[in-house]
């Protein structure tokens, strides 16, 4: 369903990403994890089109995102970080606004919308200007708009941040049913325990390198020991010096 070979992205001298090769199944919950400026969300907007790659190609459902932009994007759903809505709609005319892009069937979407909006507490505020709404509130009715565009590929860039505990559960127990109904997510999250608990597979990208690739068993494989945590594997492949000289301070004593 996703697929890059050699994906590269660079801003001047800046190497963002750097020669990403990826195969992404249907039905998986794939997990992209790095520290902050690894190359996430840069990966994220080339593979939705947002970003020109400098070199590589990605296709999503067999699409070639640059050659085929429309053909992709129509099967494509994407999260931001950060919302950007227009404020001046209600939240009821947004979601039908991106149904109708869709061509999704009419019915069909005013229940899908109906039902999220609930799921999510935020039906009370379905009709009030997405202006007055809180940060919170806009993730959760740009979720609720991009599950209602039924798409096959979903890219999801931090969807938990920002929701009260509620909505994070019914978020992640909606996307883990859409995975096993055959839809697929590419997803990031600084919430390790998340991405432990919810992602079919892991990667780990860190100054624009894929490092680590793997189902949670792999990557303990990879490192020899059973039974650590992806927090421990991320900080182990990721921290370098700095883990190393955390870890004495802690046996030593000094960090009490």
């Amino acid at each position: 369903m996703i697929t890059t070979k050699n994906l590269t992205k660079r801003f001047g001298k800046v190497t963002a990403v750097d020669n990403l090769s990826l195969h992404i199944g249907s039905g998986e919950l794939f997990g992209f994890l790095g520290p902050n400026g690894a190359g996430k969300t840069t990966t994220i907007n080339m593979l939705t089109g947002l970003l020109q790659p400098t070199s590589g190609t990605a296709t999503i459902c067999g699409f070639d995102i640059q050659t085929q932009p429309l053909q992709a994007k129509a099967v494509t759903g994407l999260l931001p970080d950060t919302p950007h809505l227009y404020e001046t709609l209600t939240g009821r005319q947004f979601v039908r606004f991106i149904a109708d892009l869709y061509e999704i069937e009419p019915k069909r979407s005013e229940q899908r919308m109906d039902e999220l909006f609930e799921l999510f507490d935020i039906a009370a505020s379905a009709d009030d200007l997405i202006r007055s709404y809180s940060h919170g509130m806009k993730k959760k009715l740009l979720l609720t708009s991009v599950i209602v565009q039924e798409p096959k590929v979903m890219f999801l860039d931090e969807p938990t941040s920002g929701l009260d505990p509620k909505s994070a559960r019914t978020a992640k127990e909606i996307l883990r049913a859409l995975c096993d109904r055959g839809c697929t997510a590419f997803m990031t999250t600084h919430i390790l325990e998340i991405a432990e608990s919810m992602c079919d597979r892991i990667g780990i990208i860190n100054k624009g390198q894929l490092i680590a690739v793997g189902t949670m068993e792999e990557l303990r494989q990879s490192k020899g020991v059973n039974g650590l945590s992806l927090e421990d594997i991320f900080l182990e492949l990721t921290g370098g010096i700095e883990y190393e000289e955390m870890m004495r301070f802690l046996e030593d004593g000094i960090v009490k």
